[in-house]
């Protein structure tokens, strides 16, 4: 009885513990978001009184008109081409993760020095944003498409590396012991045992990773000048709203057309 009772106001002790715990931690959350906007002098009913206004202007200034709309052929010429980009960076990022994630994962390589080589490669490149990528390519390559299109493969390198990794240690690993017990080589390993069961998950990762670049490719070719980030940079800097607003609109068509193209190959797939 006693031993309960210890037990029930250990519990009780640990709970109150925990609630305190929370509780401090959002005082100093909010503390923090006070001093921060109090630093930066912003007022937060500032931005909820400027919600009409800005409803305001987006309707007289963003709305596609007769001119803009003949603009949309080049748009959509433009908007090709990044997605163009956005394929190629990511397949060819995949088929070059493969083999770091084969090195990587603990279910394929048994050598540590190798195993943590890859994994901190991969942790490497996943790490730097793609837009650091794209300005450091963009002092050496000058803005064209190919410095966007190195600034995705390096970022989709990192993150498919780091994702594939993780798939081949979770689904592979009672195929691979299997095989190994059996005897099998390396190469029946690796074709018998890890790509089987992790190529669904893979293919998942690329067509992720398509959307993904899809997005980042925008923004990537305002400093790269390539794509249909450059042609809205175009259009913005010239005061012609209308037209890019019509780029907005055109990326978040193709955006959602290819996400739900990807959502259908992923039910197919997995």
């Amino acid at each position: 009885m006693n031993s309960l009772l210890t037990n029930s106001e250990g519990a009780g002790t640990y709970l109150k513990s925990k609630r305190i715990r929370l509780f401090l931690f959002f005082v100093g959350l909010f503390a923090a978001a006070a001093l921060s906007m109090a630093a930066t002098n912003y007022h937060i009913e500032d931005s909820f009184t400027a919600i009409p206004k800005v409803i305001v202007w987006m309707a007289r200034n963003l709305v596609p008109d007769g001119k803009s709309l003949t603009r949309l052929p080049k748009i959509l010429d433009k908007l090709f081409e990044t997605v163009l980009m956005s394929v190629a960076a990511s397949v060819s990022a995949a088929a070059l993760s493969f083999p770091v994630a084969l090195a990587g994962s603990a279910t394929s390589c048994k050598q540590r020095w190798l195993m943590y080589s890859a994994r901190g490669v991969a942790s490497f490149f996943r790490n730097i944003p793609i837009v650091a990528w794209a300005m450091i390519f963009l002092l050496t390559f000058g803005q064209s498409p190919f410095t966007g299109y190195v600034a995705l493969f390096f970022a989709s390198f990192g993150f498919l590396a780091r994702a594939f990794i993780e798939a081949i240690d979770e689904t592979a690993a009672a195929p691979v012991e299997a095989l190994r017990a059996a005897g099998g080589s390396y190469g029946h390993i690796i074709f018998q045992g890890v790509l089987p069961s992790v190529l669904p998950q893979m293919v998942s990762w690329v067509l992720y990773m398509i959307e993904t670049n899809i997005r980042s490719a925008a923004l990537v070719g305002l400093l790269t000048g390539s794509g249909i980030g450059f042609t809205f940079s175009i259009y913005y800097k010239s005061l012609q709203y209308q037209s890019a607003s019509l780029v907005v609109i055109t990326i978040v068509a193709v955006v959602l057309v290819i996400e739900a193209v990807s959502n259908k190959l992923r039910r197919l797939i997995l």
